[in-house]
């Protein structure tokens, strides 16, 4: 039996396909996961099915940083680390992932620190 899908595992799962499609030549896919404390971020290769890079706010890295892992600025520092971390993998085009959360707020300022970092999506 099929199991019913929630709203927000609904748009999470719609806005995935269409990604995935957008992804076929070859881009990795750059998912975000955000609590009410922490935020991550990961690079997912879908045609082998790994992660390449990720970073966390509870990465030893970010805890060094002093920053608070709930804000604006956290996820910034974030977005910066995973573009670091892709860069040196010599992945530089990526397809952005917000998966069910709104493009506002700490998601979208991971997504413009990873820009200015050097990701293109």
């Amino acid at each position: 039996m099929v199991r019913k899908l929630n709203p927000t595992e609904r748009r999470a799962q719609r806005t995935r396909t269409r990604l995935k499609k957008l992804a076929g030549d070859g881009r990795l896919r750059l998912s975000v996961f955000r609590s009410s404390k922490h935020i991550s971020a990961q690079l997912i290769d879908d045609a082998k099915g790994v992660t390449v890079a990720s970073a966390s706010t509870l990465d030893a890295v970010f805890k060094e940083t002093g920053k608070k892992a709930s804000d604006k600025e956290g996820a910034a520092t974030i977005g910066k680390l995973i573009a670091e971390r892709a860069l040196a993998k010599g992945q530089k085009k990526v397809v952005f992932d917000r998966g069910r959360y709104v493009f506002h707020g700490r998601v979208k300022a991971l997504a413009d620190a990873a820009r200015e970092g050097g990701l293109e999506f």
